[in-house]
């Protein structure tokens, strides 16, 4: 007796996982969020010339770094959710870092409107992260 081996990629458990993740990415909601989170990240990589303090720069560097990450992520989310939906937990994560990182690194000198901007920014960039991870929690 023999039993016939099916690569991993192709086991049909495996695929209806990913079409489901799929089929997620695909609703309103998720397309919005999505949307949202590009437009949030490439404001976090913006603002040091948006809010003026580009020439601060380990933050001007660490948000642009940041801010193209979200994006780049939240891409990914929109065109791969399948493939990616295991680092949804990265976004709130860089949320939280932007909001924090003015304080936290050395040489970054965090004036009023510095602290504004990265906070609310990376507010924005976690809720939505969580939006975006609890989108497959819905599902589950």
């Amino acid at each position: 007796m023999t039993s016939q081996q099916i690569p991993i990629a192709g086991h049909p458990d495996l695929t209806e996982l990913r079409s489901r993740y799929e089929h997620i990415a695909e609703t309103p909601i998720a397309q919005a969020a999505y949307g949202l989170m590009v437009l949030a990240g490439l404001y976090v990589a913006l603002s040091p010339w948006i809010v003026g303090f580009a020439g601060m720069s380990p933050l001007a560097i660490n948000n642009l770094i940041i801010g193209l990450t979200v994006a780049g992520l939240a891409v990914g989310y929109a065109s791969a959710f399948g493939r990616l939906h295991g680092v949804a937990w990265l976004v709130p994560v860089l949320g939280v870092w932007t909001i924090i990182a003015e304080w936290v690194m050395s040489g970054a000198v965090a004036t009023m409107p510095i602290v504004i901007s990265n906070v609310v920014s990376g507010a924005i960039v976690v809720l939505l992260g969580i939006a975006a991870a609890g989108l497959i929690l819905q599902h589950r």
